[in-house]
């Protein structure tokens, strides 16, 4: 690892979350438990949320309601629901974390896409008397498409059952057998109890059997940053800065934000799609100027040959560039309020760039309890389906399983400027 790399390593010890679970499998309750046992809620919050009114003091955990402290909406305080994407902040001394809570209905489905999409882990909660539900099956097959990079199945609510152990392994096999349907393979399983703080924070004394850290060491441990600077070098472009000012008269200097792997001064360096190539001149950033700068760090290059280089394109290493198509296949989220139909034309932005797409064919509809492949017409709100476009204008792009940033994009209907669809390319 190079000196700058270790650098980036100790300054970037943020750890992005998505929690996802089913009605009142108790998911409030466990980011409400987070927040107090490492002191992320104010002292006003814990006391409006306070069981006992009246109470000037908050002793312990165990006199708040802890769902109460994260529901933040009045609709979702009434109904015991979350409805929202809602993101919480909380620390350790090893790690800081932001955690996306989502939405558990059915019909939540693409705010849950929302929270998931810049996530690095994911908690996946299960009501251990109920074991794995549909909307459980339906989180975790949306997680897969989303390549996390971290699945951790917390199965809560143990107090409930005894702290049986059975009942904990018998959900473990459940959702190992059902991920491994869809090639995921990196899955954590651990039970809890966010009521009673056990296994959350602290391990407690009612379930010795399992002998895995808690759900926090969990989260302390795991890869934030994952092996995206050792993948090949993207480089979006999102500015083209020209100040044109009596110090800088001839200044072209060529903005964003590197989606993938590392460069270096002197690497060669090709511009896509005019396929124009130079070498880098400078890499500037606001602290200055850098030898290597790598993702997800933004910066700006300089070039020792004035190529043309627009919004929109894409900077590459020479013999690593990316595919280069007008017709691509994704798996589709659809979250707009009509449906995805054949022949229909919509706005497809990926990265810094945006095209016009129109769908050629929906290959196929995922059902999300089986995982076949049934034939379809159409996709509804909140389904998932494998759809081909054809394109205006050639796209470059990596396959979604290689990079998750240059594999993805989003549909915008093109009369009201509402995003309706996500993209995973294949």
């Amino acid at each position: 690892m190079t000196k700058l790399n270790i650098k980036m390593a100790k300054e970037i010890e943020l750890l992005r979350l998505v929690t996802v679970g089913s009605v009142d499998d108790g998911k409030s309750t466990l980011i409400g438990r987070l927040l107090v046992d490492t002191k992320g809620a104010f002292e006003d919050q814990l006391l409006a949320v306070r069981k006992k009114k009246g109470t000037t003091h908050i002793a312990s955990a165990s006199e708040i309601d802890l769902a109460m402290l994260t529901d933040g909406l009045s609709a979702e305080r009434e109904q015991g629901i979350t409805i929202d994407v809602a993101y919480r902040y909380f620390a350790t001394p090893k790690r800081k974390f932001i955690m996306a809570d989502c939405p558990g209905h059915e019909q939540y489905t693409r705010n849950m896409v929302t929270g998931a999409s810049t996530a690095h882990a994911a908690i996946i909660l299960i009501d251990a008397r109920n074991g794995v539900l549909a909307q459980t099956k339906r989180h975790t097959h949306i997680l897969g498409l989303l390549n996390i990079p971290h699945l951790i199945v917390a199965v809560n609510k143990m107090d409930m059952v005894g702290h049986d152990q059975a009942i904990f392994e018998k959900i473990r096999l459940d959702m190992q057998e059902y991920c491994a349907k869809q090639g995921i393979n990196d899955l954590i399983c651990l039970p809890m109890s966010a009521l009673d703080g056990d296994m959350v924070a602290i391990r407690g004394n009612k379930m010795d059997w399992y002998t895995g850290d808690t759900l926090l060491e969990t989260l302390e441990t795991l890869s934030a940053l994952g092996d995206i600077d050792s993948k090949p070098f993207r480089l979006p472009v999102q500015l083209v800065n020209r100040p044109q000012t009596a110090d800088l008269p001839d200044y072209r200097g060529f903005m964003g934000t590197i989606a993938s792997g590392t460069v270096k001064v002197g690497d060669a360096v090709v511009a896509v799609p005019s396929g124009n190539s130079s070498t880098v001149k400078e890499i500037v950033t606001f602290d200055g100027n850098l030898e290597e700068a790598f993702a997800p760090q933004s910066i700006t290059l300089t070039l020792n040959d004035e190529i043309d280089v627009s919004r929109g394109d894409m900077l590459t290493h020479v013999g690593d560039k990316a595919l280069d198509s007008k017709e691509l296949t994704a798996n589709v989220c659809w979250i707009g309020d009509e449906p995805l139909t054949e022949r229909k034309k919509y706005l497809l932005k990926h990265t810094t760039n945006t095209v016009k797409a129109m769908v050629a064919s929906i290959d196929f509809r995922r059902d999300i309890h089986t995982l076949n492949k049934d034939e379809s017409d159409e996709l509804a709100m909140n389904e998932i389906g494998q759809i081909t476009f054809k394109l205006m204008k050639p796209l470059h792009y990596d396959s979604y399983a290689d990079n998750r940033f240059t594999g993805s994009f989003i549909l915008i209907d093109t009369f009201t400027n509402n995003t309706v669809g996500a993209g995973m390319i294949v």
